[in-house]
C-alpha cells in the first residue's frame, strides 16, 4: 500500500513542529540542589531557609545578615540565575 505524498508531508512537517517544541538546553544535565545553593549564595550571602525545584527551576530562600529574605531562582539546565 503506498502513502500519499500528502500523507508523507503531513507526517515529515507534525514530526518538524514536535522538534522545534521541544526546549534546547545548553547542558542537557540538571545541576544538582548544593550547585543551585552554592550559585544563588554568590549572588544573596547568608543561610539558606528552602530550596525547592519547581519545573526546571530551583529557587533558593537566603536569609542574609540584615535579616533580609530573598528568593534567588536558577534555572536547572541553563543555570541563568535570577534574585527578587
Amino acid at each position: 500500500m503506498a502513502l500519499s505524498m500528502k500523507t508523507i508531508f503531513t507526517a515529515f512537517l507534525l514530526t518538524f513542529m514536535l522538534q522545534l517544541s521541544l526546549p534546547v538546553y545548553a547542558n542537557n544535565a540538571k545541576i544538582s540542589k548544593q550547585q543551585a545553593i552554592k550559585q544563588a549564595q554568590q549572588i544573596s550571602p547568608g543561610r539558606v531557609l528552602s530550596v525547592k525545584l519547581k519545573g526546571s527551576v530551583y529557587q533558593v530562600k537566603t536569609l542574609n545578615s540584615k535579616g533580609d529574605v530573598r528568593v534567588i531562582s536558577i534555572d536547572a539546565y541553563t543555570r541563568k540565575k535570577s534574585g527578587r
